[in-house]
């Protein structure tokens, strides 16, 4: 889908605060309530705008450790063990990737504790994967969300 001018500076500014109203958003492209409203709606209809959601410190919330792993995984069980892997709700995102691994996996627990559970209970368990690697982030300095247009 080919974005003009306005569309993509109405993104950027819900990239940036996806509360804005209409009428706030209207004032900062120039357009009225209504015509940013149907532009909005068109973004949503034309998939480009997924969804509007909110971002949560997942420290502030309790998951101390966050971690993301590398799970080689049998071709053949591939789709069914993304699955099974995405429905946990210890999984930020899994993603399938090119290279030496099949998915990229985000996890964010309480605690190593919950960690070591979650690696031998919910990963080793799992029929099809063949080899894991994790790696426990120390230290976040950015994490998209969004991204500049």
């Amino acid at each position: 889908m080919k974005l003009d001018n306005i569309d993509k500076q109405l993104l950027a500014e819900l990239s940036e605060n996806g509360r804005l109203s209409y009428v706030e958003l209207a004032e900062r492209v120039g357009l009225s309530r209504v015509a940013v409203r149907d532009r909005i709606q068109n973004l949503k209809d034309k998939g480009v705008i997924e969804k509007f959601t909110v971002v949560i410190n997942s420290e502030k919330f309790g998951k101390q450790v966050s971690a993301f792993f590398e799970v080689d995984v049998e071709p053949m069980q591939l789709q069914e063990v993304a699955q099974n892997l995405a429905n946990n709700p210890q999984v930020a995102s899994i993603y399938q990737t090119t290279g030496p691994s099949t998915l990229h996996m985000h996890v964010l627990v309480e605690d190593f504790q919950k960690l070591e559970t979650f690696i031998n209970k919910e990963l080793y368990s799992v029929s099809g994967i063949m080899r894991v690697e994790s790696s426990i982030i120390l230290k976040r300095f950015k994490s998209r969300t969004s991204f500049k247009l």
